[in-house]
């Protein structure tokens, strides 16, 4: 079932490598994910972004309307993670 999972993911990640501009990424994420889905992934960059500028979780709170546990999820990912986040925010700075 892992090595499914798995497989899966990887066809995921070719197809958004697969994306020539923001245009066709909005629409293919548009198809693939809920309305829900796309607020809270979107929430979630611009949680990482704050908690990169070192703002703190009650003004985090207050700016993006996250719950403390999706702070503190975001944080974690940050500190501990995969260096996703790490990756990415660099380049949205550009």
């Amino acid at each position: 079932m892992q090595k499914e999972t798995s497989e899966r993911s990887e066809l995921l990640f070719e197809a958004i490598l697969a994306l020539k501009d923001q245009e066709e990424c909005r629409a293919f994420f548009q198809d693939l994910c809920t309305v829900a889905e796309l607020k809270a992934m979107a929430q979630r960059i611009e949680v990482a972004q704050l908690l990169d500028q070192g703002l703190i979780y009650n003004d985090i709170l207050q700016r993006t309307g996250a719950s403390s546990a999706t702070i503190s999820r975001v944080n974690r990912a940050l500190q501990y993670g995969a260096d996703g986040y790490k990756t990415v925010l660099p380049r949205l700075k550009k």
